[in-house]
C-alpha cells in the first residue's frame, strides 16, 4: 500500500492535538494497512481521528469497525501473520473483553501495536486512569511503554512499529496512555515529513514466517508437551533481544529527527545528588517534576524517576539509578490486591529488581491517582515528608500507603 501523501505530511508541521490524534497521525504516517475499532472511553478518540484522516483522503488503509473488541484483536492478529501493518487498541474491560485475542497475538509472535487508553476496571464504572488493563498483560509476552505526553505518543508509535516488525523481536506492543489526562489533552507537537518517517520505518516483512498460498505454514498447532516449552523459551529469547532493538532504534530516531531523551528505558530528572527519588509512571511526570522543583528551592535534596518501558522491564538502569540514594517512593497508580506488603505492581516489580543489590534504599509504595483522581503537588509533597520519615526513622513503618483516601 502506498500512503496518499497530503500537504500536511509532505513537510514537518507543528500541530495542537490530542495524545489520541497524535497516534492517529502515527498510523497514517507509518502507513498501517488494517485498523480495527470498536468505541470505549477514553481510547476511541485515536480511532475518531484516524476515520476523519480516511474520510478527508489523508490516510488509505482498511478501516473496520469490528462487533467486539475480542473481534478486533482476531482480525488484526490474523492482518499480521499475512504481512499487513496493524494497529488496534481499547481500554478498561473492553481490552480485558479481548483477552484471549490478546493472548493469541503474544503467543503466535504477531507484531500489533495497540494502543491502551488507561481508564479504571468496572465496577463500579469510573472513566478516569488507572494502569491495571494494560498491566494486565505483563506477563504474557507484550512490549509495554507508559506515554507521558502527546508528542512522546506519536514518536513512541513510530518507534513501536520499528521496534515490534524487527525480526529480531516480532512481539506485539502496547502503548499505554493515561486516560483523559492524555487521550484527551492537547499540545503542540512537532510531526514530521513522511519522507523523513520512511527513512526510519521500513516496510513489515515476516520472511518465511508471513502465511501465504505459496508459502503454506502451520500457525497456532496443538504442540501439548512436545513443544510447549521450548516455544515459551523463544518468546523469552525475543523479548530479551528486544532490549538491543531498542537501543538501537531509539538512537537511529534520534538522529534522523533531533529528539529524544537520554535513555529509551527511564527518564531522570534531578536525580544525580537525590536522597529521595520519586518514582512513577506516564503523565504523572508534570506534577511530579513541578513538586520536585519546589522542593529543590526549599533545599530538599529530592528527584524524580520515570519508567518508560514496564516491558521489557529495565533492571539495570533502574538499579543503576536507585542504588545512589538514601529511599525510593514509588507512586502506583494501580492497585494488587493480597499481593506482598499488599503494593502495587510497578512498587514489587522495583523492589524485586532491587533485592541483589548491596547498597538498596529504603522503598516505601504509594497508592493514588486511582479512577482518574489528580495527583497534585501537595499530595507528592506528603509523599516525600512520609518517606523522609522513614529515613530519619531508619525504620519503614507502613510499607503502602494510599494517598488522598476519603476515611
Amino acid at each position: 500500500m502506498t500512503t496518499t501523501v497530503e500537504p500536511m505530511f509532505r513537510e514537518a508541521t507543528e500541530e495542537l492535538i490530542s495524545g489520541s490524534e497524535a497516534i492517529a497521525m502515527a498510523c497514517a504516517l507509518a502507513d498501517v494497512d488494517v485498523i480495527t475499532a470498536f468505541p470505549i472511553r477514553p481510547y476511541d478518540t485515536v480511532m475518531q481521528f484516524v476515520s476523519r484522516l480516511k474520510a478527508d483522503g489523508i490516510f488509505d488503509c482498511d478501516f473496520i469497525v469490528a462487533e467486539s473488541e475480542h473481534t478486533q484483536f482476531e482480525i488484526v492478529k490474523h492482518a499480521s501473520s499475512v504481512g499487513a501493518r496493524t494497529f488496534s487498541g481499547s481500554s478498561g474491560v473492553g481490552w480485558f473483553y479481548a483477552f484471549e485475542a490478546i493472548t493469541v497475538t503474544a503467543g503466535l509472535r504477531m507484531p500489533v501495536v495497540a494502543m491502551v487508553g488507561n481508564r479504571a476496571l468496572d465496577d463500579p464504572g469510573a472513566f478516569g486512569v488507572e494502569h491495571n488493563d494494560a498491566l494486565a498483560v505483563r506477563d504474557l509476552g507484550w512490549m509495554l511503554y507508559w506515554v507521558a505526553t502527546a508528542q512522546e505518543a506519536l514518536d513512541m508509535a513510530l518507534i513501536a512499529w520499528r521496534i515490534a516488525e524487527d525480526p529480531k523481536v516480532l512481539l506485539p506492543f502496547a502503548l499505554s496512555c493515561d486516560g483523559s489526562f492524555l487521550t484527551h489533552s492537547q499540545a503542540i507537537v512537532q510531526v514530521p515529513a513522511i519522507e523523513q518517517v520512511n527513512r526510519f520505518l521500513p516496510p513489515y516483512d515476516r520472511g518465511k514466517l508471513q502465511l501465504h498460498p505459496d508459502n503454506p505454514i502451520t500457525i497456532a498447532p496443538q504442540v501439548n508437551e512436545d513443544w510447549l516449552m521450548e516455544i515459551r523459551r523463544q518468546s523469552d529469547e525475543a523479548m530479551r533481544r528486544s532490549v538491543g532493538v531498542i537501543k538501537k532504534a531509539y538512537e537511529e530516531f534520534k538522529q534522523e529527527f533531533g529528539r529524544g531523551d537520554p535513555s529509551p528505558f527511564i527518564d531522570e530528572f534531578m536525580t544525580e545528588d537525590a536522597e529521595i527519588i520519586v518514582v512513577g509512571m506516564g503523565t504523572l511526570a508534570l506534577p511530579a517534576r513541578v513538586a520536585i522543583r519546589r522542593l529543590r528551592e526549599e533545599g530538599k535534596k529530592v528527584g524524580f524517576l520515570r519508567v518508560k518501558f514496564f516491558r521489557p522491564f529495565p533492571t539495570d538502569e533502574i538499579r543503576e539509578a536507585l542504588s545512589k540514594c538514601k529511599a525510593v517512593c514509588v507512586i502506583d497508580r494501580d492497585y494488587s490486591y493480597g499481593s506482598p506488603s499488599f503494593g502495587g505492581v510497578l512498587f514489587n516489580e522495583l523492589r524485586a529488581a532491587m533485592y541483589n543489590q548491596q547498597n538498596r534504599p529504603w522503598m516505601l509504595n504509594f497508592i493514588a491517582g486511582l479512577g482518574g483522581r489528580e495527583i497534585r503537588v501537595r499530595e507528592i509533597n506528603e509523599i516525600v515528608d512520609i518517606t523522609q520519615k522513614a529515613i530519619d526513622d531508619d525504620k519503614v513503618e507502613q510499607e503502602t500507603t494510599w494517598i488522598g483516601v476519603r476515611e
